[in-house]
Formats: C-alpha cells, structure tokens, sequence
C-alpha cells in the first residue's frame, strides 16, 4: 500500500481565489510574501494528504489543531496573489456538509457522533471571535458544480496532458479569470436564467457563489480546476471537455428564447459529467 506522502489522491475539484498582497493586512501581508518566494511550496495534493493522514489516528482529528500557513501562489502581471488554504476553516465548513453527502451510519464509522460534536463546538466559538471568515478555496468531489463554469469562457482554458499520471508532470485542465469578469458573468447569467426559469438549483449556486467573490479584491483572479479529477479521467475525454463553453452557449441560448439549442447544450453537459458520476459509483 502507498504512503500517505506518495499516493496521489484523485476526485477533488477546486474554485480558488487569488487576492494581491495589497488586500492583506499585517503581519499577514509580510508571511505571504516571503512563502511567495519559496521554492519548496506544496501542492494541492499535499493538502489531500495531511487530510487523510489526520482520520488515520484513533479518534480521528477531523479538523486540524491549528490553521495552515500555506498557499497557492500565482503571479499575474507582475502581481503577486495568494489563495490561502485556510484548511482549518474549510474543515468545520466541509464536516456541517457531510450528513448530506453520507449514510448516518456511514458518517458514525468514519467519523463518530462525539468526535463531530466537539468539532462542532469548536467552530461555533472561532466563528464567534472571526465572524468575517470566509475561505479562499472551495472544493467538490467527482464533480464541477455547473455554477462554476458560468465564472469563465472557453477561451480561458488551458489544458495540458502533462507525462502521464504521475505527480510530477501531471495533466493539467483549468480556466483563470480576472475577478471582475467572473463577477460581470454571475449578474448577466442571472438576469438571464431568472428571466428564463424564475428558481432552481443552478440560481440559487449562482447567488451564493456570486455573493461569495464580492467578499474578495476586485482585482484577484478567479481560477477552476479540475484538480485531481485529471487523474480518473482518459486524455481524450479531458481534450474534449468543453463545459464552459457548453453553459455559456446554453445561457445565451435562453437569452434569444432558443429552448432547442439550450436544452442541446444542457444534454451534452449531462452526459458528460453522468459518465464520471458513474465512475464514482464504480469506486
């Protein structure tokens, strides 16, 4: 069996926020940018890691003792922008969601009432000393919430097949895009969609994602990636994936009142993303 350290971890899909050194108060400002010049910097899948290192011991520590210090880096324009991994937060926030995604009973054996009880009481009095916390990162598993892929164009993609699965030069499929244009996005396809279809899932996403970025710097970057979905998906099948593109087609469409060119674009995006749920249910 691999090690915790080397196995690479699949499934988890990303929604970053990138905010400039500017947007952060000291000393905060100065730790991020001297991680900023680091050369030794984790990934995504180390995050993973120290996750699933953290259920192993008995009781499991669901969330962790203490916040990280780490971050995603990127450079854009000569600005340096963090997205850090707030990885305590995003646990309480990740644990008050998991009766909706697992069995009561499942749930209890992975992590037990008490353990999630006082996981519980420990958030609910750090959120009353940081009521404003919100995290930079937001994560789904064996799938891209279509809300998502209204926050980017098909011209910003980018995808690379990398050498393989290895960590080392993995595949790459992600879309970046200044803050202003997700934002801009989010308010057209509203007015569209509440126009078309009054309520429904995709708005009611679309609102707390579109609530969510005016939390941050009008000049970060908003990025999507498929993380380590890449990794439980053929090349050709991520060569070929377009969904943004299909969703943005698919909103115009009920824009011009073209139910058939809509309802077109929503059934490839269903067929797409049914096959990878398929393979979750195969796992």
């Amino acid at each position: 069996m691999p090690k915790v350290s080397s196995v690479i971890v699949p499934y988890t899909t990303y929604l970053r926020v990138y905010e400039p050194l500017a947007a952060f108060p000291e000393p905060e400002r100065t730790h991020w940018a001297r991680y900023a010049r680091r050369t030794d910097r984790p990934s995504y899948q180390d995050e993973l890691r120290r996750s699933l290192a953290d259920l192993l011991p008995t009781p499991p520590i669901p969330v962790p003792v203490h916040e990280s210090g780490d971050a995603f880096v990127v450079e854009v324009d000569g600005v340096v922008c963090v997205s850090p991994w707030r990885t305590r937060l995003r646990g309480w926030q990740a644990l008050e969601e998991l009766p909706e995604e697992l069995p009561e009973s499942v749930l209890d054996a992975v992590l037990p009432p008490l353990v999630r009880h006082q996981a519980g009481q420990d958030y609910e009095r750090w959120l009353a000393r940081n009521p404003d916390a919100r995290p930079w990162i937001r994560t789904a598993t064996w799938q891209v919430p279509l809300n998502w892929f209204v926050l980017v164009a098909d011209e910003e993609r980018e995808y690379a097949k990398g050498s393989g699965s290895t960590e080392a030069e993995p595949p790459v499929l992600r879309y970046r895009t200044p803050m202003v244009q997700a934002r801009r996005r989010v308010a057209r396809a509203l007015r569209t969609l509440r126009d078309a279809i009054d309520e429904g899932p995709l708005i009611d996403g679309l609102v707390d994602v579109g609530r969510w970025l005016e939390e941050f710097h009008p000049r970060s970057l908003v990025e999507l990636d498929y993380g380590g979905l890449v990794h439980t998906l053929p090349a050709g099948e991520l060569e070929d994936d377009h969904s943004a593109a299909d969703v943005a087609e698919g909103i115009e469409a009920l824009r011009l009142g073209d139910g058939a060119v809509a309802g077109e674009a929503y059934g490839r995006l269903v067929e797409r993303w049914r096959s990878v749920r398929d393979r979750r249910s195969a796992n």
